[in-house]
Order: C-alpha cells, then structure tokens, then sequence
C-alpha cells in the first residue's frame, strides 16, 4: 500500500511517499481504507523529532483519519465491513486502573497513531475495534477526519481541566489553530465570553463565527492591556495556551485571582520565565492537558454529529503534496484543519 511515513527526522524534505506493508489484524482490530486523513502539529512534530525523545522509525505519520471498515478481526462484533468510520487517535492497555475509570490518556503505556505505532497517512490502517466511531449519514470523510484529535483536546482542556461554566471568561491564543477552533466553540458550548487572539484580521473574524466575542490582533495591540480594559482591569477566568515560550508570560498576567492556564503543547517553544510571585499572591493554577479518555472521545463526537461543535477544513490535499500541509501548518497558513487524502 501507499504511505506516508519518515525513517529520519529533519524538515519537509524527509517525508517520504512509498510502498509499506499492508497492515494486519489482530482478533480485536479492523481494517480501514483510508478516505480522509486529518494533520495535527504531532506529525509536524514527529517528523522533526523531540530533544530527549524516541520515536520508533520508520514511522506512517498521522494520527485522525476516516474511511471504510474492510476486514474485521475474530474478536470484534458489532462491526462490519464497508461500515463508515473515524478514527479515535488514542489507545492503551486495557483492564488497568486508568482505563476502567475512562482516564486510559493516563497510563504509561498509552500511545497516538502516528506517534507510537504506524498511523492514517496512507492507504489502509489497523485500528482496535474500540477506537472506531460510527460516522452519521451525511459526514463527510474530510470533516471526520477533521475532529478526534483536536477535537478531543480542546475539550478536555474547557471541560475537565479549567471546568469551564457559564460567565466565565477564556482566552484562546492563536485562534486559527486546530485545538484553538474547537476550543473556542467548547469555551461558548459551556457558556464563557471568549477572547481570541491572532494576529491575522481574517481568522479573527473567522473566529468571530465560532463563537468568539473579543478580537485581539496582538501585532497591533498589546494583548494583555486589552485583556485587563475588557475584563474592568479583572482578567480572564482561563487562558487556553498551546503556543508556549512566547505567551506564557503574558497569559499568566492576563488571568484574574484564581484563574487558570491550561497548556497543550509549545509551538513556539518550551522554555518559560515566569514571577512566582504573581502564581501565589493571585493563586494562579497552570494546569497540563493531554488528548482525554474514550468516554470522553464519545461524547465529544456526539457533539460534532449533532452539530454543536462543527469542524473547520482549510484544504483539502493529496497525500502525494503532504510536504506543502507541513509547510503551511509550520507557517501558521492555516484557519482550521489540513486534510490530506491518499490514493489521488
């Protein structure tokens, strides 16, 4: 089969489309014909590798895709084939106390398609039959493939994390991003004024759609000024922060006594500065997200199929031009999600 995988890490240029192995089953998994599969920042990640990190190479990249359900293992019941499915990207060890409780994100031995074992960007993956979710009638393979992931993520940071409730106000950076999109529509989902910054004029007013309320284009203003006059000089209840090294300074002084920034990642870079003084004299929380359990995966995915969260796709491209979805991702080019698709 087709695939889009690296066997080294370095820029766009070590992705490589060839022939690998067509994925078998085990009793408890599936195999799915990829139709759709959805980029993230892991796979920008992944190809370039972590400091201090080991990925397992050669590695098929992406970790949310949509497609048909061709072979089903002996084991698994209530699936059949040419059933229309997406992809929950985790997956961990069951029977152990942090699955039984739906905190499977938690184990150790937790892993992301695409990061841990081969992932959605290529012709055919194998997928445990439990990380399969049912596609309604009318979902597009591109818009599926859109969701799990980020979807998931955001979620759990509103909901879990910072337990977002109605007259709260959120912060959500780099608002054209994939977390940033379904953060804000979770944030008004639970009933919070939204901020949003970027520092583009379009994908603020793209994010005005979603939901968000107050628009800060940080190149022009100073963003945490407009935070403290919008909020009567308060602050934000939770500041939703995946960027890292170049906010985190000024997420934490936007925040009111008692608020909260809740971290997902370090796009811009993993090293802080921060005053202790203003954590404890505001009590200041600064809470870590990763992904969410299953139950949670369903419930978000309930919501995106009653349209109460909906996905946004920038572009939708072939998997032959995945090198252009990581330069564009690299590049902040984007509002919303890259889709790439395999056999055209």
């Amino acid at each position: 089969m087709k695939a889009l995988y690296v066997e080294e890490h370095g820029g766009p240029e070590v992705l490589k489309l060839g022939e690998r192995p067509l994925p078998e089953i085990r009793g408890d998994e599936v195999l799915v014909k990829v139709r759709a599969a959805g980029m993230n920042h892991l796979d920008v990640w992944v190809r370039r590798g972590v400091p201090g990190h080991a990925f397992p190479l050669p590695m098929v990249l992406g970790c949310d895709g949509a497609g048909e359900v061709t072979q089903v293992g002996d084991l698994v019941s209530g699936v059949s084939a040419g059933d229309r499915v997406a992809i929950s990207p985790g997956f961990g060890p069951a029977g152990t106390e942090e699955s039984l409780s739906g905190r499977h994100h938690l184990n150790h031995r937790y892993g992301i398609f695409g990061e841990t074992r081969d992932g959605t960007c290529a012709e055919y993956v194998s997928v445990p039959a439990a990380n399969l979710l049912p596609m309604p009638e009318g979902m597009t393979f591109e818009d599926a493939a859109a969701i799990p992931l980020a979807a998931l993520t955001a979620h759990h940071m509103i909901a879990h994390r910072a337990r977002v409730r109605p007259g709260m106000d959120v912060l959500v950076h780099a608002a054209g991003s994939g977390v940033s999109i379904y953060a804000i529509q979770c944030a008004r989902l639970y009933g919070a004024r939204v901020f949003a910054t970027s520092s583009s004029d379009d994908k603020l007013e793209r994010a005005r759609a979603l939901g968000a309320e107050v628009l800060i284009n940080y190149e022009r203003e100073d963003w945490v000024a407009r935070v403290k006059e919008m909020t009567a000089r308060r602050g934000v209840d939770v500041v939703i922060d995946h960027v890292g090294e170049s906010t985190f300074s000024g997420s934490l002084r936007s925040l009111a006594r008692g608020g909260s920034v809740v971290t997902c990642g370090a796009t811009s870079g993993p090293k802080l500065e921060a005053d202790l003084r203003l954590i404890f004299f505001k009590s200041l929380s600064i809470l870590g997200s990763t992904m969410g359990g299953m139950g949670e995966m369903l419930q978000v995915w309930r919501l995106a199929c009653r349209g109460q969260i909906r996905p946004v796709v920038d572009r939708v491209l072939p998997l032959s031009r995945a090198a252009e979805g990581h330069r564009v991702l690299e590049e902040r080019a984007v509002f919303g999600k890259v889709i790439l698709v395999p056999g055209e």
